[in-house]
């Protein structure tokens, strides 16, 4: 039997879970990992933001609101958070984006956000 691959973050090393209280992660495991089933690609870990969590419901993604039927609790300020990478661009090209965790940020989102931007935003190294 084959083992599971271990998730590589952008930097090249091992995933580091990005969050539990709310748990987070397309698969629900705290980690940014992703797959061919993720066409959103939740590969950004993030320090959400009032800002963010502003900028996003004005551009018709309420993350703040709580959906239970999909197990969702909202998020708040302070919460970690693997966001979609394409949405992560956009609020920083729009001057919101919430810092990254980029030990906890997949490799993934480098084919849609350059490692410079990554790193420039990056609550974990400095």
């Amino acid at each position: 039997m084959a083992q599971k691959k271990v998730p590589k973050n952008i930097l090249g090393e091992d995933l580091v879970t990005c969050g539990s209280d709310p748990i987070t992660g397309f698969y629900r495991d705290g980690c940014c990992d992703t797959g061919p089933e993720d066409a959103g690609s939740h590969t950004v870990c993030v320090a959400v933001t009032d800002e963010f969590l502003e900028f996003t419901a004005s551009v018709g993604n309420d993350l703040s609101t709580p959906m239970p039927a999909y197990g969702f609790p909202g998020l708040k300020t302070g919460d970690r958070w693997c966001l979609c990478a394409s949405r992560w661009l956009q609020a920083f090209n729009a001057g919101h984006a919430p810092k990254v965790y980029v030990r906890s940020t997949h490799e993934a989102a480098l084919r849609i956000i350059p490692m410079d931007v990554l790193t420039a935003s990056a609550a974990d190294l400095h």
